[in-house]
């Protein structure tokens, strides 16, 4: 995947977080942007991850990924995809920080037989929905301008003490040997990996492949044991086609952006 602007010198960047648990009921009624918002304002959170498994959302609105067409970005997104009715969630990850002031996420995730990137100030909950995830006071995921893709990305900001990490790998970097380095630096060895982001033409451990470069996934049960990452992800391709496996070691180029966050395991 080539991007239009500058290769930034840093290929991951990441912030310390103390993270702790987060859980609550996200009120049917308001958007799922509204309502995850006030959740992690609730628990003293700035940042975090956050998953919608089975949160049904009537309207439903979400985008899959897309060729480019403006001759600027590497790849972009699809027209905005509208069911009819409530659509319940399977499983969808999403990372959690600021825009412009005001609290923002990024969610992958699977509903009604498809999988995409959620839209959440479109989409609205039809019933009072529990939800887990991991917050940090101190640290955050920011969206800001990146020079390098042309996008406004998540970015984290923030830190302090804490043993966890807030992540973001850059473009081309090996998706599974990028972490392990970062971890390494940061001197994790055993941890949870928790993420959104995309891969340039999946190759996966179990022998199959998804040959599109634009693509957007969601980390599933990741874990770092002894400084070695196993990263299954389910991922959906530019046809709507669903593929699920791990990722095969030093063959899967993050495409445009990789959010992880690492919760550490081994102290």
């Amino acid at each position: 995947m080539i991007h239009p602007g500058p290769r930034a010198t840093a290929r991951a960047v990441a912030a310390r977080a103390s993270l702790r648990p987060v859980a609550g009921v996200l009120p049917a009624g308001r958007t799922v942007m509204a309502a995850v918002g006030q959740l992690f304002a609730a628990q003293g959170c700035k940042g975090g991850v956050l998953w919608l498994d089975g949160a049904v959302c009537d309207p439903m609105r979400f985008v899959l990924p897309a060729p480019s067409a403006d001759g600027i970005h590497a790849a972009w997104y699809s027209d905005t995809h509208a069911p009819d009715g409530p659509v319940a969630i399977g499983h969808a990850t999403a990372t959690v920080g600021w825009k412009d002031g005001a609290p923002f996420l990024h969610c992958h995730g699977t509903w009604g037989g498809t999988m995409g990137h959620l839209l959440p100030l479109d989409s609205v909950l039809a019933a009072d929905a529990p939800v887990a995830g991991i917050g940090a006071p101190d640290a955050w995921f920011e969206a800001l301008p990146d020079a390098e893709t042309a996008f406004t990305l998540f970015t984290p900001r923030g830190g302090g003490t804490g043993t966890g990490l807030l992540a973001r790998v850059l473009p081309g970097e090996d998706a599974v040997t990028a972490i392990e380095t970062l971890a390494a630096r940061h001197g994790i060895a055993d941890a949870r990996l928790h993420g959104v982001g995309s891969i340039d033409h999946i190759r996966f451990a179990e022998g199959h492949r998804m040959d599109c470069h634009a693509t957007e996934l969601r980390l599933d049960r990741a874990t770092l044991a002894q400084g070695r990452a196993t990263i299954p992800v389910e991922v959906v391709d530019i046809a709507g086609t669903i593929m699920r496996g791990t990722l095969e070691r030093g063959t899967n180029p993050v495409g445009v952006t990789l959010e992880l966050l690492i919760e550490r395991t081994d102290s």
